[in-house]
């Protein structure tokens, strides 16, 4: 997902201000990090260069001149063909996490217990996304929550495996008899 497309998809609302649009952003992925005024002025800009949005009109107020974006047809088109594209499956190549362990396990760190402090800070984050998604406002927001929360719950179970992993890997083997 580019921030490009996903402000396109915004103004498909209708025409906003750089702050409407950043808001939009913001309250329909709420477990994202929010954007800066900055990006989104910068996206607007490409968008405009590349003919996607247009300048729908200037406010002026007491404060700096809010210019209006909308939509063109190029704009429109864009979009529709984003979202027909379909997206490939993510690599999941060795994250922070997974390097973490493995690094553990080769310096001679109980990974076990790297991996216990691990699951306890994904159970908190657990906690309060499964809050925030009950209490969100609306089905996008609840969508995006759920997501977050499936990739916790598939992290949650990794854990639970490479602990299993780890603590077969370091019992002792029994002897046989002779």
């Amino acid at each position: 997902m580019s921030l490009a497309t996903v402000l396109l998809g915004v103004l498909a609302d209708g025409p906003a201000h750089g702050y409407d649009l950043k808001r939009g952003h913001d309250e329909r992925f709420p477990s994202a990090r929010p954007l800066a005024y900055g990006q989104v002025y910068a996206t607007l800009a490409r968008l405009e260069r590349d003919g996607l949005v247009e300048t729908a009109g200037t406010e002026r107020g007491s404060g700096p001149d809010r210019t209006t974006y909308a939509l063109t047809a190029a704009g429109r088109e864009a979009l529709a063909a984003w979202l027909e594209q379909v997206e490939q499956p993510g690599p999941y190549a060795a994250d922070e996490l997974v390097r973490k362990t493995v690094t553990a396990l080769h310096a001679g760190v109980d990974a076990g217990a790297v991996l216990g402090r691990q699951r306890a800070a994904h159970m908190d984050a657990m906690r309060v996304l499964v809050r925030e998604r009950d209490a969100a406002p609306d089905v996008g927001a609840r969508i995006a929550l759920d997501h977050t929360i499936a990739h916790l719950d598939a992290d949650l179970r990794w854990l639970d495996d490479a602990r299993a992993r780890v603590e077969q890997a370091t019992r002792p083997t029994p002897r046989s008899a002779p």
